[in-house]
């Protein structure tokens, strides 16, 4: 079981961690120093701050232990696009399926959101399964370019609100 919870920034430890190894294959390639994971959680409780509200991260929780960072932003007034990433040694036990649930209850409910939508890298097969176990559905695909390569043709997923 997973909880969500505001970011700290004595997470950043955790944060870097996170953001390494296999973990960011599919993002950016890029560890995070420590330096760059305490901008990250001050940028994240800055953003907390603002008015009206305009993005949401919260670190995944699981045996007491930060595993991951998920968040929600507000793309228009009533759209929402939904990220995360869990450090590496914790995939294939559920938890970003349930932080994704989560977070869509919240889109929908606190949010007032009524779509959302997400995408994934076409090597990272494992992220659409959590976003289909999640309700969403593959909408088509969206050409993105790396910082020193081709484009790359990103899975795009959608969760109407019903």
């Amino acid at each position: 079981m997973v909880t969500l919870r505001t970011l700290a920034l004595e997470d950043a430890p955790a944060l870097a961690r996170i953001y390494s190894g296999a973990s960011i294959q599919h993002t950016t390639g890029k560890p995070l120093t420590l330096d760059q994971a305490h901008e990250k959680i001050r940028t994240a409780l800055a953003r907390a701050t603002e008015t009206p509200r305009a993005q949401w991260s919260w670190g995944i929780v699981t045996t007491g232990e930060m595993i991951g960072l998920i968040a929600l932003r507000r793309r228009t007034p009533t759209m929402g696009t939904l990220s995360y990433i869990l450090r590496e040694d914790t995939w294939g036990n559920g938890y970003a399926t349930q932080a994704a649930q989560h977070v869509v209850d919240f889109a929908f409910t606190t949010a007032s959101l009524e779509r959302l939508e997400a995408m994934h890298h076409p090597d990272n097969p494992a992220s659409g399964r959590v976003l289909t176990k999640t309700g969403f559905t593959r909408t088509g695909a969206c050409d993105r370019h790396a910082d020193d390569g081709p484009a790359v043709a990103y899975q795009v997923y959608a969760l109407p609100l019903l």
